[in-house]
């Protein structure tokens, strides 16, 4: 097997405390704030893996350690075999971040942005990819148009063109479709699973649960700084033990129906009613005569499979 693309171990952070005084903090955050408590894992080489956690759990700081932005209290980070200390600049060159803020300058063109990046990284002139660029991302229309006169997808495509100036291996993408539309997003999905293909291997933190259920190969989730699960998509998936079975009952009711198996009821309206179970220990059949049992007829039923906004759920306690 190939070496991972990304090798985290132990990984922890604790930001220095504030300064002490009257109003002072007191426990934890006396002692400085602790976002990442000894996470591990590997990312695989060639995949597109998914990073996710709730607000405030510690993406964004292990994403700036990797990027060089903040530094590790202990623990150790390889990036395609570069120890991020030991070979700073190896494991920079080895990654390409794209932020979630938009961060260029708006009086530069996107030729001039692709240029200037690639002179951070001492690329020299001849042997810059600017156009090759601007063609993958679909701007190369937009060549010697100002950066500020794009729209927020082109601009969001540019952030992606910026962060491959150097072609490195891997790409992250912190929060890349937050705030924008249904379309933009499919634009970003198409290029980004291009790249995979081409064997750019990605990773992606993401609100919206339903495209990391599309597109990852495998998934971490972080929660205050701990590492609480990491599986191929379609196991995650598999740890959700429940199932919504929604019934359209033949006369009206007034209560909701009860079972010491049932998780949880819950009625639309006077004839429409959802039960939420353990797949375990019940099946949609057996949900359905039970109901039976209690006099209702029932003229229509739909069934609903865990997805991977239910395994966040179970794991954090709290919604996408």
């Amino acid at each position: 097997m190939n070496p991972p693309a990304i090798r985290i171990d132990n990984l922890v952070k604790r930001y220095a405390a504030p300064p002490k005084g009257k109003g002072g903090a007191s426990g934890e955050d006396a002692e400085g704030k602790l976002a990442l408590k000894g996470v591990s894992f590997d990312v695989p080489e060639g995949s597109i893996f998914g990073l996710l956690g709730p607000n405030g759990a510690g993406k964004s700081t292990l994403i700036n350690i990797l990027a060089g932005l903040v530094n590790k209290t202990s623990g150790s980070a390889e990036i395609w075999g570069f120890d991020i200390d030991d070979a700073r600049r190896n494991a920079s060159r080895a990654i390409g971040i794209v932020p979630q803020e938009i961060v260029f300058d708006p009086f530069f063109t996107p030729y001039e942005v692709l240029e200037n990046q690639g002179g951070f990284y001492g690329i020299p002139g001849s042997k810059r990819r600017s156009m090759e660029l601007l063609e993958a991302v679909r701007l190369a229309d937009k060549r010697d148009a100002y950066a500020r006169t794009l729209s927020g997808g082109m601009k969001r495509r540019l952030l992606v063109a910026k962060a491959m100036v150097h072609s490195p291996p891997i790409l992250v993408l912190d929060e890349p479709t937050a705030g924008v539309d249904v379309e933009l997003r499919r634009q970003l999905w198409e290029l980004v699973t291009e790249m995979n293909r081409e064997g750019v291997t990605v990773v992606l933190t993401t609100h919206y649960l339903e495209e990391a259920e599309e597109l990852c190969d495998e998934i971490a989730i972080i929660n205050h700084g701990e590492l609480i699960a990491k599986k191929p998509t379609r196991e995650l998936i598999d740890m959700a033990r429940e199932k919504i079975v929604a019934v359209t009952l033949a006369e009206d009711i007034d209560t909701a129906p009860s079972h010491e198996a049932f998780r949880k009821v819950e009625m639309n309206d006077a004839r429409s009613v959802e039960i939420t179970y353990d797949k375990d220990e019940l099946s949609a059949g057996q949900v359905l005569a039970i109901l039976q049992e209690r006099g209702m007829t029932v003229e229509d039923v739909t069934t609903r499979e865990a997805d991977l906004e239910d395994v966040f759920v179970q794991l954090t306690g709290t919604g996408a």
